[in-house]
């Protein structure tokens, strides 16, 4: 095994070491059991020759993702310097556990942290698990698109004086339409009172990699990070890494982290992380130059077509929007009459386009530099057309995609507590004992613990009349809700 003295970011150490067994030919009486893919050729055939005999289990060449000391721990450390973190841990349970171990290895039950309510529902599962309450800072909102911005720094000032005793305040970096609050300032008054930041940037791989995009979370002076490389990293869907500084204790993360996480981690998860970290560190500034090209001249387009708004770096207001990521193709819907998932639905069903996602009133289109220019062009011709045959009136449409919640008790205490399942539409004033959200993008429109709004129940309504896809209960129709009795 080779120092990493002697490793650049030109090395791949677990590929390389996968390349080395898959080659040397092993008599393998170890899992998996599709040996290779011989114990299951529909799925050698489906998936390749080279994928199956991939797919391999932890044995000593290979190192051991709880316990890295060889490969996995050089792959790692690769990946902290070229995202300029002390240390990286890669995760295979996707960056939902990335953020759930940054909460669980700095809260304990009873522990505040700080954090916006537009948050995903991983951070909000964390707190479910360890029993940490939340601080929750309404972010600000565009009135104009109805959508939630980052966090006013004023507000997070004034609930760390408030909340003197808070572990920590977690940050999105950016959020899914690409907002970033000021990370940098942030950090400073966190620390001045002796807290932690967590940034969620399960959107921001890429914020690393160009001095053109908003400030990452390491730069900025973050103490934990989780980076989602599958989304516009590159790697494998499910992989990312949880990035860290050293005012955390990182050999106690890893225990945190192995709480929760496979003991068979996936070998070409761990390969993809490895691999997609070199191309970044090597070609990423050529990468997102293409990507910020294609996504400028979308939105420049679009924005042309009228009806339309691809919103950009103009929302930017020093405070609740401090920087925005351009690379983001996030297009307000509601002036031509329709709700984002409409035009989200037409564009995959009528056009073959899939795009990330539809909401209320806007869509979100991911840019990358593996897309194609003939691509670009089908989404904005596509765009012209369904305005053109099915603009319609605005009257009746709902104009907020976020609603301030009243919190009556902790997360965990709610979802554990005594429940009763009623009508969805009768449970106004009730106490929510469970999630209801739209996916994607995750983002809860009721968490544990938050009291049942007439608001909130119009919305509920509008969002499944509209064809959101709804997630979160316990009944699948998400016609019946658990309450707290």
């Amino acid at each position: 095994m080779r120092s990493m003295k002697t490793l650049t970011q030109e090395d791949t150490p677990i590929h390389r070491a996968l390349e080395e067994q898959r080659l040397n030919r092993l008599a393998h009486f170890d899992v998996p059991g599709h040996k290779g893919g011989r114990g299951n050729k529909e799925l050698k055939h489906f998936l390749g020759d080279t994928t199956l005999s991939l797919d391999m289990n932890s044995m000593k060449p290979l190192d051991n993702l709880c316990h890295p000391v060889s490969v996995i721990k050089e792959a790692q450390e690769l990946t902290a310097e070229a995202f300029g973190a002390d240390e990286a841990f890669f995760i295979v349970n996707g960056t939902t556990q990335a953020v759930q171990a940054m909460i669980m290895a700095v809260c304990k039950s009873g522990d505040k942290v700080i954090m916006p309510r537009n948050v995903h529902r991983s951070a909000i599962n964390a707190l479910v698990v360890c029993g940490a309450i939340p601080v929750y800072i309404n972010p600000g909102t565009n009135k104009e698109l109805g959508i939630p911005l980052g966090m006013s720094v004023e507000d997070v000032k004034q609930a760390i004086i408030e909340n003197p005793d808070a572990k920590a305040v977690l940050v999105n970096n950016p959020t899914y339409y690409g907002i970033c609050s000021n990370l940098k300032e942030i950090v400073k008054i966190a620390h001045e009172h002796g807290m932690l930041v967590l940034a969620d940037e399960a959107h921001g791989t890429h914020f690393y990699f160009h001095d053109a995009l908003p400030i990452s979370a390491m730069e900025a002076g973050a103490d934990m990070s989780a980076v989602s490389m599958h989304k516009t990293g590159g790697s494998l869907t499910q992989s990312s890494i949880l990035l860290t500084r050293n005012t955390v204790n990182a050999d106690y993360v890893r225990q945190v982290i192995n709480l929760t996480q496979t003991t068979s981690g996936s070998y070409l998860l761990l390969s993809s992380l490895d691999i997609a970290r070199k191309n970044l560190s090597l070609n990423g500034k050529s990468m997102f130059d293409k990507t910020i090209e294609f996504a400028t001249y979308a939105r420049e387009e679009i924005n042309k077509l009228g009806g339309y708004y691809a919103f950009g770096e103009e929302l930017i207001n020093g405070d609740t929007v401090y920087a925005f990521d351009i690379t983001k193709l996030s297009i307000h819907t509601r002036n031509i009459g329709l709700a984002g998932i409409e035009v989200y639905d037409l564009l995959r069903d009528d056009y073959g386009i899939q795009i990330e996602f539809g909401d209320i009133g806007n869509i979100l289109a991911i840019i990358s530099s593996g897309d194609r220019n003939l691509e670009i062009e089908r989404l904005i011709s596509a765009l012209s057309e369904i305005k053109r045959l099915h603009k319609k009136d605005m009257a009746g449409m709902f104009d907020h995609e976020y609603i301030n919640p009243q919190i009556v008790m902790g997360p965990q205490e709610a979802f554990y507590s005594n429940k009763r399942s009623m009508p969805i539409n009768e449970s106004k004033g009730q106490i929510c004992g469970e999630f209801v959200m739209c996916y994607p993008p995750g983002i809860p429109i009721l968490a544990p613990g938050e009291r049942i709004t007439e608001d909130i129940l119009n919305y509920i309504a509008y969002a499944k009349e509209k064809g959101c896809f709804m997630t979160g209960t316990q009944d699948m129709k998400i016609e019946n809700i658990n309450v707290v009795e």
